[in-house]
């Protein structure tokens, strides 16, 4: 388990080409746990090792405590709690906590299954007729852009405006300067600073006005720590318009991709409905929405696999490969949503798990159970499906499937 050089094997990986299947790929790179590139960063990929580092306090979220300057995504703005540390971050997830979850607003997820589930078969009766539908553009992507801008007070109108930006966004999040062009970038933090302002223009609004939605409640709200500034509030609604839509985009697009491609599982499915659950744990495990978290810094020496990671060293977690690490799971390059044990990473791990865990879990079981339910016989026009170009947040870009076959 001592730290090697791999030159080539993350290139591969991160190459568009491998999009469709990357899993062959990580299995090479399980090889060497902790294996240290050319540029000095290093690369985790195996699931005991992987879980370690999410729980190491020593790991940082904060690229200020890496050790060579990395391009800045942020425009030297507050950043979103997700890329900051204890105990600024605890105390932001906290507040914002308050009123998306418990133990404050226990019952906030579970009581919005039946409006979900409307949206849903709102959108599934706009099948009608048809003979072929795109997953991604006619349902996985509409569904959670409606529920996260009800949620967060952002009108559902104005969404053409901002899907420009987080494209841009979602781009520039894995922007290498070794290989991309700075337009990527600067795209990137354009695409940042319009939608803070935009954000920043619906705050405004909500100052001095109590109301239900995720903004007014930021705005006007003072609980135990406080109140959020302004630019707190505008980076964490930022972070919760991109993260409450983009992954579970893909984690439904995948979903339904992965049971096309079982119609057994499909079909059993449709039998017994009750089965979603433990087959979206499963879903998270064999083809997660993201597959790497590419910015970690060591905040000290972190000794991981026998290997010893400098302090300032960028460390990037593949998280995807973890999640079908064999030394953790049975046959992990099976879908089987009977799996017992399933403490996969399709959510991260750690103090930083996936902070909308339980409403995606909750969108894409409705998603899923709807579509099998009521898709006539349907089947993939193209496998592979096109792919998105991001290898962080992986998914079909389209998703085309033909009703009646």
């Amino acid at each position: 388990m001592t730290t090697t050089e791999t030159p080539g094997m993350l290139r591969r990986i991160l190459d568009y080409s491998s999009r469709a299947d990357p899993y062959p790929l990580y299995a090479e790179l399980r090889r060497t746990p902790v294996a240290r590139q050319e540029d000095g960063s290093y690369v985790v990929s195996t699931y005991r090792e992987l879980t370690e580092l999410l729980h190491d306090p020593h790991l940082s979220s904060d690229v200020r405590h890496l050790s060579r300057p990395m391009p800045s995504a942020e425009g030297g703005d507050t950043p979103a709690f997700i890329n900051m540390d204890p105990p600024e971050h605890d105390r932001l997830r906290r507040m914002a906590m308050r009123h998306f979850g418990p133990p404050h607003t226990p019952g906030l997820v579970a009581g919005m299954e039946g409006d979900l589930t409307a949206v849903v078969g709102g959108l599934i009766d706009d099948f009608a007729g048809r003979d072929q539908i795109d997953i991604v553009d006619d349902f996985a992507y509409p569904f959670p852009v409606t529920v996260i801008c009800h949620l967060l007070g952002v009108p559902r109108d104005d969404e053409p405006r901002f899907h420009v930006w987080v494209d841009d966004i979602v781009n520039s999040i894995d922007y290498d300067p070794r290989t991309d062009p700075k337009e990527k970038l600067d795209k990137g933090v354009r695409a940042r600073q319009d939608l803070r302002q935009y954000l920043g223009g619906l705050l405004e609004q909500r100052h001095g006005r109590p109301g239900d939605d995720l903004l007014a409640r930021l705005a006007n709200d003072d609980g135990p720590d406080g109140r959020m500034t302004d630019e707190e509030i505008i980076s964490t609604a930022n972070l919760l318009l991109i993260a409450g839509h983009e992954t579970t985009v893909n984690l439904i697009t995948n979903g339904m991709l992965t049971l096309l491609r079982h119609p057994q599982v499909l079909q059993r499915l449709r039998d017994e409905p009750g089965l979603v659950v433990p087959l979206v744990e499963e879903l998270l495990r064999y083809e997660p929405p993201v597959h790497i978290i590419p910015w970690r810094a060591a905040y000290s020496d972190i000794t991981v696999a026998d290997t010893v990671i400098p302090k300032g060293s960028q460390i990037m977690l593949m998280l995807a490969s973890g999640s079908r690490d064999p030394n953790r799971f049975h046959d992990p390059d099976s879908f089987a949503p009977d799996r017992r044990d399933n403490q996969h990473l399709g959510f991260g791990s750690g103090i930083h798990l996936c902070f909308g865990g339980p409403l995606a879990r909750l969108e894409t079981q409705i998603a899923l159970t709807e579509l099998v339910q009521r898709l006539d016989r349907p089947g993939l026009v193209a496998d592979p499906p096109p792919y998105r170009r991001s290898p962080v947040l992986r998914g079909p870009i389209h998703l085309p499937v033909e009703q009646n076959r």
